[in-house]
């Protein structure tokens, strides 16, 4: 077994960012996914502009770009009043090489990885190649996968990065836990051609819609729109998403004529929840398999691929000949985001947008439109949420 590499597990986009960044000092990579391809699911979308400087380095922005939907602009609106506050990047244009959010499904940034990688002999793409089990031992981690038939194989490497999802297999197999909480409603995704930016007066491109009876999302890419509606975890998964009651409930977002066309549906929980640790001996987390949160804010895929980088450019630095006790800090800088930034700004998007009580959402709208009507307090909301400041706090964190 070749032995003198980095074994990723998972080849979403913070697996493929983590195993372009290791190609790019040199480092052998070997990836291991448990799909037949690249999953191309209709997940996240939103790219932050500290995202985009980042995944400069690869090459791929400029055909994200072209692919993607650029929004300079968004906004928190009410359900009957339209709109309260929109925030415009271009407060923090000398801050960025890209003011705005790009909206660009995530499976087109791992297509356009896989491509940077496909040329460089030194990266393997094992696919039908689910993580099961992590050993390790003074010089190495061996990686346990189950094939689909059921199978057993084992990869060799000199360390690992778990980048397999929330419901990662690395981190169980570690033994890490994963306390916090789950909230209490079902999302559910629902994807049309139906043009809202025509049928709904002043709408930008992403939206959040505060109501106290059942607030919602709206988020526009290049050939569809998403709806994000919050659903009654009781209610059964054939009737939530039945024809007949996903037509009701678009109807009771936007009354239309014509039914409306879905192209895609799907519903699933949401939790807020920490690993315990990233690290484990030669084996560190990322991603979803280090956190998961609520997707109001677009800060889940975000942090995620600032995790990798971050986690890398330290490894690599271990990899030369630093020690591996430095890979501490990594822990220390990018578990810190996760519990005190990424968590605390999608739980106070979601009180926002389904706050109940009339005194208390009045404040937050107040709130809201007294921060985007001060420049000073606009650019630091925005450096908040495009995750630029998280980025600029972590030199701070020894």
């Amino acid at each position: 077994m070749q032995e003198d590499r980095v074994i990723i597990v998972g080849a979403g986009p913070v697996g493929l960012v983590a195993a372009a960044s290791l190609a790019a000092e040199g480092i052998p990579v070997a990836i291991a996914e448990a799909e037949r391809d690249l999953p191309d699911g209709l997940r996240a979308s939103t790219f932050h502009p500290p995202t985009l400087d980042m995944l400069e380095r690869f090459g791929v922005v400029p055909a994200m770009v072209e692919q993607g939907l650029i929004c300079p602009t968004w906004q928190f609106r009410d359900r009957k009043d339209g709109p309260i506050a929109t925030f415009d990047h271009a407060m923090i244009a000398g801050d960025t090489r890209h003011p705005f959010r790009l909206q660009c499904e995530q499976w087109r940034l791992t297509r356009m990885l896989r491509d940077v990688l496909a040329t460089n002999p030194a990266v393997e793409f094992i696919y039908d190649a689910r993580g099961a089990e992590v050993a390790q031992d003074a010089t190495g981690v061996t990686l346990t996968i189950e094939r689909p038939d059921g199978s057993l194989d084992s990869l060799r490497g000199r360390y690992l990065i778990g980048a397999d999802g929330a419901r990662s297999a690395v981190r169980k197999s570690l033994d890490i836990g994963f306390e916090g909480q789950t909230i209490p409603e079902l999302y559910l995704t629902l994807s049309t051609p139906f043009a809202y930016h025509d049928a709904i007066p002043d709408l930008t491109n992403i939206a959040y819609i505060s109501d106290p009876d059942e607030w919602f999302v709206l988020l526009r890419t290049a050939s569809l729109w998403r709806l994000l509606l919050p659903t009654d975890a009781n209610e059964p998964e054939d009737v939530m998403l039945s024809e007949a009651r996903i037509e009701a409930r678009m109807q009771q977002v936007l009354p239309n004529a014509a039914p409306y066309t879905i192209r895609h549906k799907t519903a699933y929980r949401v939790h807020e929840r920490v690993a315990d640790s990233y690290i484990a001996g030669r084996a560190f987390l990322a991603g979803d398999a280090a956190h998961v949160n609520n997707p109001l804010g677009g800060m889940g895929m975000n942090g995620g691929i600032h995790d990798a980088l971050n986690l890398t450019e330290k490894l690599a630095a271990v990899w030369k000949g630093a020690p591996i006790e430095s890979m501490g800090r990594y822990e220390r800088q990018r578990q810190k985001v996760a519990k005190e930034v990424v968590q605390q700004q999608a739980l106070r998007n979601r009180s926002i947008l389904n706050q109940k009580d009339p005194e208390a959402r009045k404040a937050f709208l107040d709130d809201l439109r007294a921060t985007v009507a001060d420049p000073v307090r606009h650019r630091a909301y925005l450096l908040r949420t495009s995750m630029i400041q998280s980025l600029r706090d972590l030199e701070a964190v020894a």
